[in-house]
């Protein structure tokens, strides 16, 4: 089955973690797994977390400004805390925080994407099996195995039940435009009973996308933290954090720069991928001000350049051009991105296309070009003009290159 269009249209989700851990300000649910925190401290947090200024419109206009298309929002971490008063299992906030959201983002034309957790670290039924293949000798974390000899079969059954039970609940009441499933690494796909989960969210959604951690009823890929040199083929996305943590943390003030996320994103967005960009919400429900600031800022670049973000494909790969770019549906637009203003001409290679016209984005200045060299099949340099001082953009400058017909790429050694 092909992905939903509107999926690798988007450019732009908002990534949202938000828990019981942000009243504390440690790290989601690793931070008792890895024993660093008391389970019971952990657990503690549940009632002191208030959502007090939880308001789901303000995340959604904020979310909309920054340009973004979808919002993935945290329904269940590994910790086994549910953000909605689910009838399934013994953890969860004692109210609904899900409609709010999911209503919100639709009144803003945003598609609805919900984390779950395969996994639950909680829930008592839990840890009653092991994955085919897990050497003996590797060391089992209590929370999530069990030895060979102590596995419990009925209770995983009873386990898939509650997960089952869960999933219907979001299923039905917010037909999901996204699933986005994690912790699929504990268990096989056999074991997750991952056909059948795909069926039941279908049942409720059937145009729903599956992230990668679906397995084999993924439809992309999910890169993290880590932006790929080489992008996927396919259809992808990189999750991205805005500071160093994926939910609230006191002590994290390591924001990256609006320069810096416009990099990231141009990036993956002209290697055919989505950003998922990760705020962390404080316990009350208020977004950081450093977060909701960079989120304005990147949602200004993209405003003054959407024709180069949206209604493009992958750009040229590395070493046609210096910094990313994107490519108009049509293949007859090519989008440079110059992060640094050029103090002489510079070059493009490879293109066989014909060049009509040059310009910049922001101000529709025409600059100067021409080509110079190339031999048999192998085209010359196309050497651009740079822009003057007025249009280059503050964060990133946007160049539209118009060409003859669809864009062609030499991509040999040349000939000798």
């Amino acid at each position: 089955m092909a992905i939903q269009p509107w999926f690798t249209d988007a450019k732009l989700g908002i990534f949202v973690h938000w828990g019981i851990y942000a009243v504390d300000g440690v790290q989601e649910s690793w931070s008792f797994y890895d024993d660093i925190v008391p389970y019971d401290r952990y657990m503690s947090q549940l009632d002191r977390f208030t959502a007090a200024r939880y308001d789901p419109r303000d995340w959604a206009r904020l979310f909309a400004r920054a340009g973004a298309r979808y919002v993935v929002l945290t329904s269940r971490h590994h910790d086994g805390v549910a953000l909605w008063d689910s009838a399934h299992g013994r953890l969860n906030v004692g109210r609904d925080l899900i409609t709010g959201y999911a209503d919100a983002l639709r009144e803003e034309g945003l598609k609805v994407g919900l984390y779950y957790s395969h996994s639950d670290w909680s829930h008592p039924d839990y840890a009653s099996t092991r994955r085919p293949g897990r050497p003996p000798e590797q060391e089992d974390n209590r929370y999530s195995e069990v030895a060979a000899e102590c596995e419990d079969l009925a209770a995983w059954e009873r386990f898939i039940a509650y997960r089952d039970g869960q999933i219907r609940e979001l299923a039905e009441r917010h037909r999901p435009d996204l699933m986005w499933f994690d912790g699929e690494w504990e268990r096989s796909e056999e074991q997750w009973r991952i056909r059948e989960l795909a069926a039941l969210v279908r049942s409720y959604a059937p145009d729903v996308v599956f992230n990668a951690r679906m397995l084999s009823e993924g439809d992309y890929a999910t890169p993290e933290q880590g932006a790929p040199v080489v992008p996927p083929e396919g259809p992808w996305e990189l999750c991205l954090t805005i500071n160093d943590s994926w939910g609230f943390q006191h002590h994290d003030h390591h924001h990256k720069s609006v320069d810096q996320l416009i990099r990231y994103f141009t990036e993956t967005i002209g290697g055919g991928g989505n950003l998922l960009l990760d705020v962390g919400p404080r316990e009350d429900g208020t977004v950081p001000a450093e977060q909701a600031e960079r989120l304005e800022g990147l949602g200004d670049w993209i405003g003054r350049h959407a024709e180069a973000v949206y209604g493009t494909v992958r750009g040229l790969p590395a070493g046609h051009h210096h910094g990313p770019s994107t490519l108009s549906q049509d293949h007859r637009t090519l989008y440079l991105m110059l992060f640094d203003a050029p103090r002489a001409a510079f070059g493009v290679r490879g293109l066989r296309s014909g060049v009509r016209r040059v310009t910049v984005l922001r101000s529709g200045r025409e600059l100067g070009h021409r080509v110079i060299g190339g031999l048999h099949e192998a085209p010359g340099v196309l050497w651009i003009d740079p822009p003057a001082a007025a249009d280059l953009d503050p964060h990133a400058t946007v160049l539209a290159v118009e060409l003859d017909g669809e864009l062609e790429l030499y991509r040999g050694a040349g000939r000798s």
